[in-house]
């Protein structure tokens, strides 16, 4: 349909990129116009979204129903392509000097009438009845003359070769943000989840009188956008002097928040909570409550006489706001006790008499936006139903780009990370399977040296500082993963969950290995005391999300080691 217009308004000539990936993104343009512009003769380039919508109905500011299922809000086309333009110039710098050079169109072939409420250079929507406007404003922005057609050429072949910003980390990101400045931009389900908390805050602000509140549930897989949306929303609700806090179950999640996102206020503790800062809080004293990792939510196991004074902890957690908002991952579960899901908090929220609104993200922000390493991950591990599959089988013929690697030794494996950031720059970690003992620093002539905890064969490096403990020279274990001190330390789950770096590597224990071609979960190599002391089944599973967790770091690449030969060889099989 579009290529046959292109031919009929004299673009036959223009070069057509078809489902163009954004940089550091899982998300793709569906089509990229690529030719030059008729006044100034330069590089032009249109972004356009192809919708095969007959129908459409606003539902809220940016966005839509449509008939397609599920039956949950989409973005307005024209709003996500405007976010594309936007996406595509943060991260292309070359571009963003020329932002007239790209231009954002939705194409609604098969819908009637338009819906277009503020329509600009980055987003204006076209239905059927438009199709001449359409094809009148793409003439306009690319060269119909035929001696056009070298410079489409050369102009898409820039864009192919155009150097990409490297992806902004969470952290600094949400610091710009919480300063004012121009943070994340929320894409597609990101910016849907955001636009749909704003808009239970504005219902609950208008029924007050009303015990029945919105729930809701974000649920998405590592690096999936959850913690973004979840700054984005704190930003957007304390400029509107909304009492909004954020909390999690991570100490070194949380006590980084507070350093690099708060930097700068007098009690930054008092937005970044815990969630066990609210047993005793008062029921609505807050309007929002962004519970971000809620999979650490915990289970308080009393018996059922207790539970009037002991509610389960989401319960508690729903009490006391007016919109309490849940983000989490189901496979991110990595102690006893966190085992609340999306269809646990669901539930809860129901009895309860609540509204549940849930939403999926189905992106992977992280691992550089490669939603094939996220499945090989899943598959190796057995988390999915499916067999494990080599890497380079799953990405053959894909423009795939994350790097996987293993390596014989922790020595190679450190020589692994040092080769990428001499080469392609970026931080680098190695975290591990708690699988040694931890000891505390130890005091010398020369001050405080760690403990090399972490040994195999020849080779020991310590672990990061115990949580709690800030020697000189070393960062505290919620600094591990941001702090440059923290290299040449062995991070572990609870230093490494919720943070990335460019680099990882993982060293796998013995407590989950490879034993006639299964995997096996040996609870007696853990020293992790709280994890051991779990049931062989519940073992198993927490310990496979462990290692989902460690794998998932990386945002350019990962090198895995395991200290059994017989799962390192089973690793190599599928890592080539």
């Amino acid at each position: 349909m579009l290529l046959d217009l292109l031919c009929d308004a004299g673009l036959g000539h223009v070069q057509v990129l078809l489902e163009y990936q954004l940089p550091y993104s899982p998300r793709r343009v569906d089509v990229v116009l690529c030719g030059v512009h008729p006044e100034t003769g330069q590089a032009s380039y249109v972004l356009v979204e192809l919708k095969q919508w007959s129908y459409m109905r606003e539902v809220g500011p940016g966005l839509v129903m449509s008939a397609k299922p599920p039956r949950q809000p989409d973005l307005h086309p024209a709003e996500q392509v405007r976010r594309y333009c936007r996406y595509l110039l943060d991260f292309t710098p070359s571009l963003a000097r020329v932002p007239r050079a790209v231009r954002g169109m939705a194409y609604l072939h098969n819908l009637s009438q338009s819906i277009d409420r503020d329509p600009d250079d980055f987003g204006q929507l076209y239905a059927a009845d438009q199709t001449g406007d359409f094809v009148a404003d793409l003439a306009s922005l690319l060269d119909t003359a035929p001696s056009a057609a070298d410079g489409a050429v050369k102009a898409v072949q820039d864009l192919i070769k155009m150097r990409r910003a490297p992806a902004r980390t969470l952290l600094k990101t949400a610091a710009g943000t919480f300063e004012g400045r121009q943070g994340y931009l929320l894409l597609d389900a990101q910016k849907v989840a955001y636009d749909l908390v704003l808009r239970a805050v504005e219902q609950a602000d208008r029924a007050e009188e009303s015990t029945q509140k919105t729930v809701v549930v974000v649920r998405g897989g590592p690096g999936s956008g959850k913690s973004a949306i979840a700054i984005a929303l704190l930003s957007t609700l304390a400029e509107r002097q909304g009492k909004v806090l954020h909390a999690t179950g991570s100490r070194a999640f949380t006590e980084t928040l507070r350093r690099d996102v708060a930097a700068g206020l007098e009690r930054p503790e008092s937005i970044f909570k815990y969630f066990n800062n609210f047993d005793q809080a008062p029921h609505n004293s807050l309007d929002v409550l962004i519970c971000d990792e809620a999979h650490r939510i915990r289970d308080n196991n009393m018996p059922e006489r207790w539970l009037w004074k002991y509610p389960p902890q989401v319960a508690t957690l729903i009490d006391v706001a007016k919109v309490p908002v849940f983000l989490l991952d189901d496979n991110q579960k990595v102690r006893p006790g966190e085992s609340h899901s999306a269809a646990r908090i669901a539930e809860v929220a129901s009895m309860k008499g609540h509204r549940v609104q849930e939403i999926d993200l189905d992106g992977q922000f992280r691992c550089g936006g490669s939603a094939h390493y996220d499945e090989w991950v899943r598959r190796l591990l057995g988390i999915v139903d499916r067999e494990p599959v080599p890497w380079s089988d799953l990405v053959r013929g894909t423009d795939d780009e994350y790097v996987v690697d293993l390596v014989d030794t922790p020595a190679a494996l450190e020589a692994w990370l040092e080769r990428q950031r001499a080469n392609f720059g970026g931080v680098s970690r190695i975290a591990a399977g708690f699988c040694w003992d931890w000891h505390d620093p130890i005091r010398d002539d020369s001050g405080y040296r760690l403990v090399d905890d972490v040994k195999i064969g020849e080779w020991s490096r310590p672990w990061n500082v115990r949580q709690g403990m800030e020697e000189p020279g070393f960062p505290s274990a919620s600094y591990w993963a941001s702090d440059s001190h923290g290299s040449g330390q062995i991070g572990c789950i609870y230093t490494a969950q919720g943070f990335e770096y460019d680099w990882a590597g993982v060293i796998f224990g013995k407590d989950l290995v490879i034993r006639d071609g299964r995997w096996c979960p040996q609870p007696n190599e853990s020293f992790d005391r709280s994890v051991k002391r779990a049931s062989v089944a519940s073992f198993d599973e927490l310990v496979r999300n462990t290692y989902k967790v460690l794998m998932t770091r990386g945002m350019q690449g990962v090198c895995l080691y395991s200290e059994d030969p017989k799962t390192n060889d089973f690793l190599r099989k599928y890592c080539r």
